[in-house]
């Protein structure tokens, strides 16, 4: 990952793991609106941390295969942290989803104490960056794992699948239509279940579908 100019570039040249061994080859353009200065701590003593760094930008996508180039909405962000998730959380979801000319994110957690996070934000194509009223809380089909699903919407909406992007037996994520303040809008939503995740059966199955090489260097 290098920035090249004005957008940020992101080299791919992965083999993904059996039983589908396969070569991906190519580039991704992330061309940022503003950048924000927001950080939100999702636990008290801040070991894990939410980092916006631009909610809305415009993405390309040129990946060696017939048809696998794409561009559009898109954003960058990254998760933070000082100890495992699993630690901490006993399930989360998150949401981000282009609202006029920006973008709304909502992130709602249950810690393992008991306690809630529930957290919305509203981003403008300048940076700026506010807290709003949670809209309500909207139960979503289960994933293909029976991950339990949940995002925020109008009072008395529905949101629902439209496109499947990844499903675990512990994870998911997908593109998600749902209405805020009236407007409908397709955004990326995930779901993840650290109870799951935490289960014995279910951890030995990632040094499989994510696989250790020797000598990795970066």
């Amino acid at each position: 990952m290098v920035w090249c100019g004005d957008h940020l570039c992101i080299d791919i040249d992965e083999w993904s793991s059996w039983p589908w061994i396969n070569h991906i080859k190519g580039r991704i353009r992330v061309y940022h609106g503003a950048i924000t200065g927001v950080e939100l701590p999702l636990t008290k003593d801040s070991s894990h941390i939410w980092r916006p760094f631009a909610p809305r930008a415009r993405i390309e996508v040129d990946i060696d295969r017939p048809g696998w180039q794409w561009q559009g909405e898109g954003y960058f962000d990254a998760n933070f942290g000082t100890r495992a998730l699993e630690q901490d959380f006993s399930y989360w979801t998150w949401g981000r989803f282009p609202t006029g000319d920006g973008a709304t994110c909502f992130y709602d957690a249950t810690r393992l104490d008991g306690s809630e996070l529930a957290a919305a934000f509203r981003f403008g194509a300048n940076g700026s960056a506010e807290t709003i009223p949670l809209p309500d809380k909207a139960r979503m089909a289960r994933s293909l794992w029976a991950v339990r699903r949940e995002t925020r919407a109008d009072q008395g909406y529905k949101p629902r699948q439209v496109k499947a992007m990844l499903d675990a037996p512990f994870y998911t994520r997908a593109a998600v239509r749902t209405q805020l303040d009236g407007q409908e809008t397709t955004g990326v939503h995930e779901a993840l279940d650290l109870r799951r995740f935490r289960s014995p059966l279910l951890k030995p199955m990632l040094a499989v579908r994510v696989p250790r090489r020797p000598r990795w260097e970066f």
